[in-house]
C-alpha cells in the first residue's frame, strides 16, 4: 500500500497518493438500504441518488462539521475509496496523513485516527486543516513570518494565523458550505413559499452566488414544491436575494477572523498586513468574497489557486517532508 493523505471532508473526500498526486475527489455521500444496512453505493453514485431515493434506500453523508458523525459509514467509506483507487498493496503497510478541523476534540481525533488504522496503516498522522491548506497553497510557514489562511469548506471555515511551521492562533466555526446552502433554502422558503432540495441549493449557491454589491444582478430560474399548494412551482430568483440569505452567516465568517486578528501578536500582525490572508475551500469561490473581506478587514485577500484540492495538495507535500508534521 502506498503512503496517502486524505481530505476526509464534509462535502468531499480526497485521496492523494504519494508519487501520483490526487487521485480520489468524490463526494462524502453514502447510499444504503435501510432494511439490510447494507451500502449501496458511494461518492458519484451516492450523490446522484440525494433527495430522490425511494422508501427503503437513504442516502446519508457519515460526515458532519468536518468530523465523523456516523463511524461505521465513514469507515466502510474509506475502505471503499482507497480499494478504488488501488492504494492497499500486500507487502508495505502506509503512512497516512488524514485532516482535521482546528477545533477537533480529542475524542473526535481518535475517531478519525481509529478509521484510519483500520485501513491497516503503519502509521497515522492527524493534521490540521488550515495548515494543511496553508502548505497547499504554497506558504512558506517554516519562517518567522505571519501568515493567515481562511479555509471555508463544506462543515466548518477554518481561520488561522500560522508561524514557524505551526498555528499560532486559531478558529474553527460550523458555519461553511452546507450553512450557506440551507439558508438559500430557508430564504425562498420564507419568501417564496417553495421547498427546495440540498441539491438545487447548492447549484444557486454555484450560479449566480454573491456576498458583496454583485456588478450583474444574474437570474435563475428554482423549481421545487409549492407548500400551500403541495404542486411543483417555478420562480425566478436573483443574485441580490442570495447576497441577502447570506449576509448573516457571512458576518459571522467576517468577525471570527477579526477576533483571530485581535488575538495575533503584534509582530505576526505586522507581517499580516503586508502578506494578506488566502482565502480557500469551496466557499472561497462565492463571487464578492474577496472584495468583501478586504473591506472588513482592511488586509489584502488572495484566493487560491487551488481552493477546492489544497488541503490535500497540503498532505502530499506533508508526505515528501514529514518534518513538517508536528
Amino acid at each position: 500500500m502506498k503512503d496517502i493523505g486524505i481530505d476526509l471532508g464534509t462535502a468531499n473526500i480526497l485521496i492523494y497518493i504519494k508519487g501520483q498526486g490526487i487521485v480520489l475527489n468524490e463526494p462524502s455521500v453514502v447510499a444504503i438500504d435501510t432494511e439490510t444496512k447494507r451500502p449501496l453505493a458511494f461518492g458519484n453514485d451516492a450523490n446522484l441518488m440525494l433527495g430522490k431515493t425511494p422508501f427503503k434506500v437513504k442516502a446519508i453523508k457519515p460526515m458532519k462539521d468536518g468530523v465523523i458523525a456516523d463511524f461505521e459509514i465513514t469507515e466502510l467509506m474509506l475502505d471503499y475509496f482507497v480499494n478504488k483507487v488501488k492504494a492497499r498493496g500486500i507487502f508495505k503497510k502506509p503512512t497516512i496523513i488524514i485532516c482535521c478541523p482546528a477545533d477537533t476534540t480529542q475524542v473526535e481525533k481518535n475517531a478519525i485516527r481509529e478509521a484510519a488504522e483500520k485501513l491497516g496503516a503503519k502509521k497515522v498522522y492527524l493534521e490540521e486543516e488550515p495548515k494543511a491548506a496553508a502548505i497547499g497553497v504554497g506558504l512558506d510557514i517554516s519562517k518567522p513570518s505571519g501568515n493567515m489562511v481562511i479555509d471555508i469548506g463544506g462543515g466548518t471555515t477554518d481561520i488561522a494565523v500560522l508561524s514557524l511551521g505551526g498555528i499560532v492562533v486559531s478558529r474553527s466555526l460550523k458555519i461553511a458550505g452546507n450553512v450557506f446552502d440551507n439558508d438559500i433554502k430557508e430564504y425562498i422558503k420564507n419568501n417564496y413559499r417553495l421547498l427546495i432540495g440540498d441539491k438545487t441549493a447548492q447549484n444557486i449557491k454555484h450560479e449566480i452566488g454573491s456576498v458583496y454589491e454583485s456588478d450583474k444582478d444574474q437570474e435563475m430560474e428554482v423549481r421545487g414544491r409549492d407548500i400551500d399548494t403541495g404542486l411543483p412551482s417555478i420562480i425566478t430568483i436573483n443574485s441580490l436575494e442570495i447576497e441577502e440569505a447570506l449576509k448573516e452567516d457571512i458576518n459571522t465568517i467576517i468577525k471570527g477572523t477579526k477576533s483571530v486578528l485581535e488575538e495575533t501578536p503584534p509582530e505576526l500582525s505586522a507581517d499580516i498586513i503586508e502578506n494578506g490572508a488566502v482565502l480557500t475551500g469551496g466557499g472561497s469561490l462565492i463571487c464578492g468574497l474577496k472584495e468583501l473581506f478586504e473591506m472588513e478587514l482592511q488586509i489584502p485577500i488572495y484566493i487560491a489557486e487551488n481552493p477546492l484540492t489544497s488541503v490535500a495538495e497540503g498532505t502530499g507535500i506533508m508526505l515528501d517532508n514529514l518534518y513538517l508534521i508536528d
